[in-house]
């Protein structure tokens, strides 16, 4: 086997290095031990952060940037991703997202998707037939209501008053109002791109599995859960549509179901549709090595996050799979079961989180040559040193 073809492509490491840099740097690596190799670098998201950045990279796209309302209101500047065949591309946590919060400012009560509505208005602007809308990361629990004001409905209390942002506003709604919603929705595709398939409520609700990490404490979530089952009734009511049992619409709070509701929104695999637009399985055919990752692998990577999307195709067509992390659980049995042949964590001595974020590049680095070199194990492949 001569001049050994290695795919890279792995999610971002949130917080600490987007997927492009991931990839950047595990290249750097391989060449220190195999220079010869021809290498592929692609992104890859699952609907999350990074989605408009990998979509625009692979596709050659182009990028706009306008300013919003964060979750709490305040203006942050937020990109839209415009691909060559029209289509919109958008991430709801450039405007309501997580990362925009410190860990003291994460507020539920308060927090809201207005910013979200802001963006989405500036993409109908492009007059675009499609717009993408990946929903990962969210910072809110108020079930797109504010992504809703901003779109034009009413949402309004027992006094016809429009209601304040976040679940605090949310609790008080008696009235959804949706005939000033802005027209041009109804020309237009939204597809929401999530693996999540949480319903709005319930133990395995939106504010159940997802408000913690939010700010939420233990006591706030049957109050959040009730706020947002009697909003899906609500919902239900004014469009006449079956959104509480609907899978996804529990996605980023409830935005998954405000977005099915206000904008007719179809939600697809983040994932699988990502990876469809990027031509992911034609460059797996053409490689020998096929290399992934993402900042943290668990039992619970196995249910619809990209490096796992990334080992089951590679797999349909026997190729080799590593998975390069940042961190990983005790039980991978899952993960390899479903594609991955081995699982190298970036850190390699005891050293606390705030160093291995600020190292990750070097960290990463040498995983690439540690990949290869595993790889090469047993491969009568020239030029290696």
């Amino acid at each position: 086997m001569n001049h050994l073809k290695i795919l890279l492509a792995s999610d971002s490491f949130k917080g600490s290095a987007s997927s492009q840099e991931v990839t950047a740097a595990l290249e750097k690596g391989i060449r220190r031990v195999y220079p010869q190799a021809e290498i592929h670098r692609m992104g890859l998201a699952d609907g999350g952060e990074g989605t408009t950045d990998v979509l625009v990279e692979s596709l050659g796209g182009t990028k706009r940037f306008y300013m919003v309302q964060d979750p709490l209101g305040r203006p942050v500047p937020a990109k839209l991703g415009i691909l060559p065949n029209g289509v919109v591309v958008m991430e709801m946590a450039e405007a309501s997202g997580l990362q925009l919060l410190t860990l003291e400012e994460r507020s539920p009560y308060h927090a809201s998707t207005y910013g979200t509505g802001q963006l989405l208005r500036h993409a109908l602007d492009l007059d675009p037939r499609r717009i993408y809308i990946g929903i990962g990361g969210s910072a809110t629990n108020d079930g797109g209501g504010g992504m809703a004001q901003a779109l034009g409905a009413r949402l309004l209390d027992e006094k016809g008053e429009e209601i304040e942002p976040g679940v605090n506003g949310l609790q008080n709604l008696v009235t959804i109002d949706p005939s000033n919603l802005d027209k041009r929705l109804m020309d237009t595709q939204i597809i929401i791109l999530s693996d999540v398939e949480n319903l709005l409520c319930g133990l395995e609700g939106a504010s159940y599995i997802y408000g913690p990490q939010k700010g939420a404490t233990r006591a706030d979530l049957p109050v959040f859960d009730g706020i947002l089952c009697r909003y899906g009734r609500l919902l239900e009511e004014t469009f006449q549509l079956d959104i509480l049992q609907r899978p996804g619409s529990g996605a980023a709070g409830g935005l998954g179901a405000g977005l099915m509701a206000f904008t007719r929104a179809k939600s697809v695999s983040g994932t699988q549709t990502i990876m469809e637009l990027t031509g992911l399985e034609e460059k797996i055919k053409e490689v020998d090595l096929v290399i992934t990752g993402e900042g943290r692998m668990d039992a619970q990577s196995s249910y619809g996050k990209a490096p796992i999307g990334v080992a089951l195709l590679a797999k349909r067509h026997g190729k080799k799979v590593i998975a390069v992390v940042g961190s990983s659980g005790r039980d991978l049995s899952t993960i390899y079961e479903r594609g991955v042949d081995l699982v190298l964590d970036i850190i390699d001595e005891p050293m606390e989180l705030d160093d291995a974020m600020k190292n990750v590049t070097s960290l990463l680095i040498k995983a690439g040559e540690s990949a290869i070199r595993a790889f090469l194990l047993g491969q009568p492949i020239q030029g290696s040193r």
